[in-house]
């Protein structure tokens, strides 16, 4: 797994490191922003639901800051890219668009990348997202 990435490959590929510092600064803000919005939920079951969301978003980025650091040999230092709502229904709402870009977003980068196990990821992560979205959506019925 990203065993022939080192540290030199970073200059070659400074677009990919890019695409993954905005990666995980969208799953940073996913997982900050959904442990709030889980406080908001009306029932029980909406509540663990975002929590499971909230734990893909977990795994992407520790995903995605794997591949980072064996291109970069630094750790990820993400930031909060958008606040979080403060409303319950205001957070379904971003929270169903936000996914629903992050979809084209990785399905893009996974077009542009060539290494087999970052195009892999970005399309699985695309996938995951998109289940997301539509549990989002659901909420707001």
């Amino acid at each position: 797994m990203l065993s022939h990435y080192d540290q030199s490959r970073t200059a070659a590929e400074p677009q990919l490191v890019r695409d993954l510092m905005t990666s995980l600064n969208g799953e940073y803000s996913a997982i900050t922003c959904y442990e709030k919005l889980a406080a908001m939920a009306p029932t029980v079951e909406i509540k663990k639901r975002i929590l499971e969301i909230r734990q893909d978003e977990i795994r992407h980025f520790q995903q995605f800051a794997h591949v980072y650091t064996c291109l970069t040999g630094c750790s990820p230092a993400p930031k909060l890219s958008e606040a979080c709502a403060t409303e319950y229904r205001a957070g379904v709402l971003a929270s169903f668009k936000d996914e629903q870009n992050t979809v084209d977003y990785y399905l893009k980068v996974s077009d542009q990348v060539r290494d087999t196990y970052v195009k892999d990821l970005f399309r699985r992560t695309a996938a995951d997202e998109q289940n997301h979205a539509v549990w989002f959506l659901s909420f707001l019925g």
